[in-house]
């Protein structure tokens, strides 16, 4: 079972903060660190600072880390041009000695992107699936050829498909709660499902449909990784569990109802609870990044009785 942290920086963090946390969980033996693509802040805080670029994060994790995977959930499409992301990802790969993984999404918050400008398109889907294409395309394309693409939304001609990954395959993810392109789009591109911030009912079936499509495509059924994402709140004491619920603003009873909330006993059993869907890898939110405490508490508790 793989443990991840994963941060939410446009609720406002620096990259100091990132680093302080992507280093302490390697230190403590989590498996990665990712952290989610966004400019604006959600749910009415005030974002101070301001917004970090995820490929920008990533790069100078890359070089300030040495064995932690690195990733976002979920790249935005609408953000970056599909041939200039081939590009910041393969390049963050090579700085980080192949340690890079690409979760990739079609976008979704307007706001941010009439904040800075951004166009968002009416067409999300289409283009993330161009995207997906010519990202995976551009990669895998032999040196010395080149590379064509004659889509809808993107044309790409003659591009000599430079510079490569240090990893053969960079790991892709996809995922959503889509009940028929998601899994589709799954099927064919993904090396891992991700589920986000859903019941184990939903996961339940979501992970099956993906199942589904993946034998449709001619792939074994249990050949892609399938994940949760999940905010995470453990304490020792139910005084520590109400302490850090509060600190990110949310009850204890809703915290265990829709996420891995409680002793590390009873987050151990919530997480056998998604294992038998399937899930084998446990993205957990960490919304406080200040607390420090908490990443030691989940690897010394949690973590060690995983593995």
């Amino acid at each position: 079972m793989d443990l991840r942290i994963f941060t939410e920086p446009q609720q406002g963090a620096t990259y100091d903060t990132l680093l302080t946390v992507a280093k302490a969980a390697e230190d403590l033996g989590f498996d990665a660190f990712y952290r989610s693509d966004h400019y604006v802040s959600m749910g009415g805080g005030d974002g101070l600072p301001g917004p970090t670029d995820a490929w920008i994060t990533l790069a100078g994790l890359a070089r300030e880390t040495s064995r932690i995977r690195l990733g976002t959930l979920m790249t935005a499409g609408t953000f970056r041009l599909p041939g200039v992301l081939a590009i910041q990802v393969a390049q963050v790969d090579q700085m980080s000695g192949g340690r890079v993984e690409l979760g990739l999404g079609a976008g979704w918050y307007e706001r941010e992107h009439t904040a800075y400008g951004i166009p968002f398109p009416k067409e999300k889907f289409g283009r993330l699936e161009e995207q997906l294409a010519i990202v995976t395309g551009l990669w895998a394309t032999p040196a010395g050829e080149t590379f064509d693409y004659d889509g809808k939304y993107y044309q790409l001609k003659e591009s000599p498909a430079l510079p490569k990954p240090v990893q053969a395959k960079i790991p892709v993810l996809i995922g959503g709660h889509g009940a028929k392109r998601t899994p589709a789009l799954a099927a064919r591109y993904a090396d891992e499902f991700n589920i986000p911030f859903a019941s184990i009912d939903d996961s339940r079936r979501q992970f099956g449909r993906v199942r589904e499509a993946a034998e449709a495509e001619g792939r074994k059924k249990d050949e892609l990784v399938y994940s949760n994402a999940l905010v995470v709140c453990v304490g020792r004491t139910d005084a520590e569990v109400a302490r850090r619920a509060a600190a990110i603003g949310r009850e204890v009873d809703e915290l265990k109802a829709n996420g891995l909330a409680g002793s590390p006993a009873e987050v151990i059993d919530r997480m056998g609870q998604y294992a038998a869907t399937g899930s084998t890898r446990f993205y957990l939110q960490m919304l406080d990044l200040g607390d420090l405490d908490h990443l030691e508490l989940i690897s010394a508790e949690v973590q060690s009785q995983l593995n």
